[in-house]
């Protein structure tokens, strides 16, 4: 699993002071290639909101400073989101993010991460730990998706008349 900071309760303002709003973690057991970690970890920043177009990476240098990697390795990353069209390059000034991956709001974000943290509580309390909580998720969400693809195959009037998932 790779993991990076990012905290969706701290103020925007507390976040727009520092250079850029993530830091890149490596886990260097996940077998997960670094440059693919780094990757993964923008893209999960951009699905949660955390990210958005026109916000700046860390720099090349600095990655490579904080996490003592090669600088090959953070210009793949880089390129592989370029290649993707989630970032560009901008000689002289750094990399930027042009797209976005996530519609929800940080606010909401924020009180969905809430309800899940509660959640968690109401888990740990029934006695399911960590891999019971990723097979119970996981099902669920294998089964969410599989019924909304149902709901979708019924057509757009289906979705708008506020049919419920359940």
């Amino acid at each position: 699993m790779y993991s990076f900071t990012m905290t969706l309760d701290k103020a925007v303002s507390e976040v727009a002071a520092t250079s850029s709003p993530v830091e890149f973690r490596l886990d260097p057991t996940s077998g997960v290639p670094t440059y693919l970690q780094i990757v993964q970890q923008v893209e999960h920043a951009l699905r949660l909101g955390y990210l958005k177009p026109g916000d700046q990476l860390p720099k090349v240098r600095e990655v490579v400073a904080s996490l003592a990697i090669n600088p090959n390795t953070v210009l793949k990353a880089y390129r592989d989101l370029e290649h993707k069209g989630l970032a560009s390059g901008r000689p002289g000034r750094g990399t930027f993010i042009d797209a976005s991956l996530g519609d929800a709001t940080l606010p909401v974000l924020a009180e969905l991460r809430q309800s899940l943290r509660s959640w968690l509580t109401q888990a740990d309390a029934a006695g399911l730990d960590e891999e019971g909580v990723v097979a119970l998720v996981t099902s669920t969400l294998r089964d969410f998706s599989e019924r909304r693809g149902v709901d979708d195959h019924r057509g757009a009037g289906a979705r708008s008349t506020g049919s419920a998932i359940a």
